[in-house]
């Protein structure tokens, strides 16, 4: 059980207060046992040589659980090595789905089979992906199925002990490290100090502050590029669909880790949805779905992902919101550079 919060997710109740209260010493011991665990197993972790004949692996994840936008940096890392000649394959864990051993995203693939991040990475890049729980096992898989491949770039995996990687890089948002405790007496999956073993540090929020330690410093932006109908192919930039529809009833969903912040970037853009937010990659019901209020029930592209097998009277009145990350060009240029074997970079 989850018991820290933040600013952000105070508990709303007396009740969840008195228990948060009650429940926080007993969460310190298990704290400091994730964070012994976790310096037990960073030592574990294995690096890449420069010269070794398996792809190189960039992994891009985070130390607070859920929510930094390591999902969507992973993907524009990987789109954005092309321009240096690369061609990149991802990586996933494939979180609460059914693939246990590993499996390549099909384009018949299901959220439930290789899950919703997984989906939604493949779908947007358009890029080979192998999910599993092993992301070693996964990486052969990808290998063995396109060999072209000659970088791969792992969503989340930080902690992942079973998976060599060339390059680390830490996304940090505006929440930073929260009370800089390890679960469940804090956010954190392994203690601050592992900054200092990560070659860099990607800041995903413009509140974000940069940690002590960073060793390399950029920055990334997540920009809402415009609104898309699951089904009928309609598409609008995000001024013509506020103009459009903002006098509307509408309704809003989000089952991801931040639902806030989708609910606010869509007040921010003008418009005044109705908002449920449900568990972070929970099922979406679909007669539940339909019996919300409003012409439009809009969504996350995560979200979305786990309605496309709905019938098609239902996705018509759903639209997805967009977006797109944008990390600054010294980050694709330096990744480039440390890929690219020593001869080339002397050349």
């Amino acid at each position: 059980m989850r018991v820290w919060f933040d600013s952000a997710e105070a508990p709303a109740t007396a009740g969840d207060r008195l228990l948060a209260a009650i429940a926080a010493p007993l969460a310190l011991p298990l704290s400091w046992l994730v964070a012994a665990v976790a310096r037990r197993r960073q030592g574990l972790i294995p690096r890449q040589a420069a010269d070794a004949t398996a792809p190189p692996v960039v992994v891009v994840g985070n130390l607070v659980a859920g929510g930094a936008g390591k999902t969507p940096l992973a993907g524009a890392i990987a789109l954005g090595l092309r321009q240096y000649g690369f061609r990149p394959g991802l990586l996933a864990g494939g979180y609460r789905s059914a693939a246990g051993g590993p499996r390549l995203v099909e384009d018949s693939s299901s959220a439930a089979e290789v899950g919703d991040e997984a989906l939604l990475l493949a779908q947007e890049t358009g890029l080979p992906l192998a999910v599993g729980r092993d992301r070693s096992a996964a990486a052969a898989l990808l290998r063995h199925r396109h060999p072209e491949c000659d970088v791969l770039v792992s969503d989340d995996g930080l902690q992942h002990v079973g998976l060599p990687r060339r390059l680390e890089i830490l996304v940090v948002d505006e929440r930073g490290f929260g009370n800089r405790r390890c679960l469940p007496a804090g956010p954190l999956r392994e203690p601050v100090r592992r900054i200092a073993s990560v070659d860099a540090v990607v800041l995903t929020s413009s509140r974000a502050q940069a940690p002590q330690g960073a060793p390399r410093l950029f920055h990334s932006n997540l920009h809402p590029t415009g609104f898309r109908r699951l089904a009928g192919g309609d598409q609008w930039n995000l001024e013509d669909f506020v103009r459009q529809f903002g006098r509307e009833p509408m309704t809003a969903i989000a089952g991801i880790a931040r639902p806030q912040r989708f609910f606010d970037l869509l007040v921010s853009l003008g418009l005044r949805p109705a908002c449920h937010a449900l568990p972070d990659h929970g099922r979406i019901d679909p007669a539940w779905l339909g019996a919300l209020p409003g012409r439009w029930l809009l969504m996350t592209g995560k979200d979305a992902v786990r309605c496309q097998d709905f019938e098609a009277g239902l996705r018509g009145r759903c639209v997805r919101l967009d977006v797109a990350a944008v990390p600054e060009p010294a980050l694709l240029k330096w990744i480039a550079t440390e890929l690219r074997p020593q001869a080339h970079r002397n050349g």
